[in-house]
């Protein structure tokens, strides 16, 4: 699916790196467009402890803007907009 029916189909895509990767079994799955918070608690509803433990210590990227530590209900996700999730890397 392109972004462009992301889009229409009124969904974003989540994107795991790393450990929450491995937690989650997958690299991506699309979730419904609203906020950031509804985003993040319907990816916690579908995978385990482990995914929730992980996600919790995530830096989050939305359309590779870095969100910080704004408010996740405050941000806004746009039908078709792209979240990463990166848990701390080791190394330098």
């Amino acid at each position: 699916m392109s972004a462009d029916e992301r889009s229409e189909a009124g969904e974003i895509t989540l994107r795991y790196w790393a450990a929450l990767r491995s937690a989650a079994g997958l690299a991506a799955e699309r979730v419904p467009a609203g906020s950031l918070a509804s985003a993040l608690d319907t990816a916690r509803g579908r995978h385990g402890d482990r995914f929730v433990q992980v996600v919790g210590l995530c830096s989050v990227l939305v359309d590779e803007q870095p969100v910080g530590s704004r408010d996740a209900a405050a941000v806004d996700l746009p039908p078709g907009a792209v979240v990463d999730l990166l848990p701390p890397f080791a190394g330098g």
